[in-house]
């Protein structure tokens, strides 16, 4: 009885850069600059330019979660993805509460909680890299989502009890924020500990 023939073991080839998933993070980032323009344009002129830089916004945060699940389901995760994606969030999330913050809509300790938070993870994440991974926590997810949430309704042009359940959304985001950065760092240790036993 003859041997089966073992076929050659190909490489699997790595995805292109240039791909959908990466084309819609360029795309997030290209917005950032356009969403704070129209922003800026917006403050004292007609409510739809407000309109016009929340649909920007939104757009944008939408692209975050697209480009994310097309890139895992259709194995089109690049380093470049790895790289700019989070780069990508953190323009548009820094970019818009630098922006409302100057407007007078977002309390700059607000701003600086999250900012410092997220630069500080980033950091982290850098500090442990030859030793393990910080992977994105539910935590985390749900702090992205709460400030996509808070921070978007607030470019709106809402007054009363809107603006006031914007707010509290928002105030719910820091508390996330601040949670899931402790924990973090709780985590960034643990790699670290581990590594130099």
């Amino acid at each position: 009885m003859t041997e089966p023939i073992s076929q050659p073991q190909v490489p699997q080839q790595a995805p292109p850069v240039l791909n959908l998933a990466n084309g819609l993070t360029v795309f997030r980032i290209i917005l950032v600059p356009i969403f704070v323009v129209v922003l800026f344009v917006a403050e004292g002129t007609e409510n739809a330019w407000r309109i016009a830089a929340f649909v920007i916004f939104a757009v944008a945060a939408v692209t975050d979660q697209l480009d994310g699940r097309i890139a895992r389901a259709w194995g089109l995760v690049t380093d470049f993805g790895k790289l700019a994606d989070p780069i990508a969030d953190k323009a548009l999330i820094g970019a818009a509460l630098v922006s409302l913050s100057i407007l007078g809509v977002i309390p700059w300790w607000i701003t600086a909680v999250i900012l410092v938070r997220e630069i500080g993870v980033t950091l982290l994440r850098f500090w442990v890299v030859r030793h393990g991974v910080i992977a994105a926590s539910q935590g985390g997810k749900l702090k992205t989502l709460l400030q996509s949430i808070g921070i978007g309704l607030l470019i709106l042009p809402l007054h009363g009890v809107a603006h006031t359940t914007a707010m509290v959304i928002l105030y719910a985001a820091v508390a996330v924020t601040v949670v899931t950065g402790a924990d973090y760092v709780w985590r960034a240790l643990v790699i670290r500990r581990g590594a130099s036993s």
